[in-house]
């Protein structure tokens, strides 16, 4: 998902306007933005989120219990969010949820703005990763006519995954301009910018294959983003998903330093067990499931990255108050995460040895289902 989420009826959320500095150097940027972002936050941070529900979004039951209190350890926004789990189902969802203005406030500038050029080269060189997904198609669709990616972003899996499908159209969905952008560099066949449950009856019935990567878990509503997924496939597709695991050993042992709870953009985490169960509700057969293989070894390493870029001084940021770090702070950031070097080398030796037994472990972080569309 690269952009703010959508209402409860799919209705995008509003993007605030925002400066145009094209060209501008970083610094130039931030200052630009630094008024708009102070604006936002000049009455607190309360109407970012909606009031807290007494019940669960996956089953309904009212026996709750909190999982995890955190912050944003990425972009250091101000706020605190909360993860609840369900004792009768063990769904995990965030509560209170974002609001429409919260869901657009914390987005802005994650995936794209400032943080686009990053996350961008991220996604665009991941291309081993893409391939993996595409692969577990092939055994039970060799040459799938029209495959549509959900969440597509700048429609990168597309581009690789045509590699292993040449016969394949590939069409992407996205709330971001990225979809449009993809399909302009030739990425997609088509791009669709819009809420997927919004746009599924135009789609209906028209794909052999839909795919969701890392997509549900930031759906307000993921019992309608399947529903549409159902829509869209033809009788006898095929729907590939992939999301964290929040079952996960990591998630309990690192507590809120595992990166895929990923606070404030992912809403919901969904048991393997759960999404099968309502998959088939839905008149699906899961066919394969897979942990192994889409698990991303960087446990410890993001962890440890996590930890020590709370502990250094925060690089600057228009959302964040006071002055811009001076030469000393810059400084002592550069230094400290110097000194972790040799810990996040380890790190990374760590999750890259354990990684080929995280599954019978228990430690794979993403699980990964394909399920036919049976009626």
């Amino acid at each position: 998902m690269t952009a703010a989420e959508t209402d409860a009826t799919g209705t995008p959320g509003a993007t605030t306007a925002q400066p145009q500095h094209a060209g501008a150097t970083l610094p130039a940027r931030i200052a630009a933005l630094r008024p708009v972002y102070q604006d936002d936050l000049a009455n607190g941070t309360d109407r970012f989120f909606e009031p807290r529900r007494s019940d669960c979004p996956w089953c309904g039951s009212a026996r709750l219990r909190l999982r995890l209190r955190t912050g944003d350890l990425l972009q250091h926004k101000p706020g605190r969010f909360v993860l609840d789990q369900c004792v009768d189902c063990a769904h995990i969802f965030q509560n209170p949820r974002l609001s429409i203005p919260g869901l657009e406030f914390y987005y802005r500038d994650f995936y794209d703005g400032l943080g686009e050029q990053r996350l961008a080269g991220v996604f665009g060189t991941r291309a081993g990763t893409y391939r993996n997904r595409a692969r577990s198609v092939a055994p039970f669709a060799a040459s799938p006519a029209n495959w549509l990616d959900v969440g597509t972003g700048h429609g990168h899996f597309c581009e690789t995954a045509r590699e292993l499908f040449p016969q394949t159209s590939f069409d992407g969905l996205d709330l971001s301009e990225g979809v449009e952008l993809a399909q302009q560099h030739g990425r997609l066949a088509r791009g669709f910018r819009g809420s997927f449950p919004e746009l599924a009856p135009t789609l209906a019935g028209q794909y052999d294959v839909v795919s969701m990567f890392h997509y549900l878990e930031h759906s307000r509503d993921p019992h309608r983003e399947l529903a549409a997924a159902r829509e869209a496939l033809r009788p006898g597709g095929l729907l590939l998903i992939e999301v964290p695991d929040p079952q996960c050993r990591y998630a309990r042992l690192l507590g809120r330093w595992w990166l895929p709870w990923l606070q404030p953009q992912h809403l919901n985490l969904v048991p393997v067990a759960n999404l099968r169960e309502r998959l088939g509700t839905l008149g699906f057969t899961v066919v394969l499931e897979q942990h192994r293989e889409p698990h991303d070894p960087i446990d410890l390493l993001a962890a440890c990255w996590l930890l020590f870029d709370a502990l250094a001084p925060h690089e600057d940021a228009p959302w964040l108050r006071g002055a811009p770090p001076g030469r000393l702070r810059r400084s002592a950031r550069g230094l400290l995460l110097l000194a972790a070097a040799p810990a996040l080398l380890l790190a990374t030796l760590f999750d890259r040895l354990t990684a080929p037994a995280a599954a019978r472990a228990g430690t794979a972080n993403a699980y990964r289902l394909l399920a036919r569309r049976d009626s």
